[in-house]
């Protein structure tokens, strides 16, 4: 059915309710997960010449620390027999995922959503929705209420 699942994560304790469905999924069909984090660069703001020489090692300590994140995860997944495999990028969130999927040939897209509508979706934009929207693969989306 699945053979790659992309799951998208962003740091949080909420994106990562989505582990729990996925690791269910990915052991009962032996699907390989491509856990993705996208990255957003820093603000710089100004043209302050300090602020503009530190970017790329602030960049790059982002980029290393979603790294470790998902090599984390993807260890722990390995321990129980799943095949995984992590990809940091940086770029528009929805459009990275979308290319993502593509690239790595991802059967299904698996993701949590934080469950915000009315006003605060408006205000805030939706990852989820996003998603939903220019999904052209299988969705797995799972709302979470936890306040974290």
């Amino acid at each position: 059915m699945y053979k790659r699942i992309l799951v998208p994560l962003d740091g949080s304790r909420r994106a990562e309710t989505i582990l729990s469905h996925v690791e269910k999924l990915a052991h009962g069909i032996g699907a390989e997960i491509v856990f993705i984090q996208v990255v957003r660069p820093p603000m710089v703001i100004g043209r302050d010449a300090a602020e503009l020489k530190a970017f790329p090692q602030k960049l790059e300590k982002l980029l290393e620390e979603a790294r470790q994140y998902l090599e984390g995860i993807s260890g722990k997944f390995s321990e129980k027999g799943i095949a995984s495999r992590t990809l940091v990028v940086t770029g528009p969130v929805v459009k990275e995922i979308m290319s993502a999927a593509r690239r790595k040939s991802a059967d299904l897209i698996a993701i949590c959503s934080h469950g915000r509508g009315g006003l605060a979706r408006l205000f805030y934009g939706s990852i989820a929705a996003g998603i939903l929207q220019q999904a052209d693969r299988p969705l797995l989306l799972i709302r979470s209420r936890k306040e974290t």
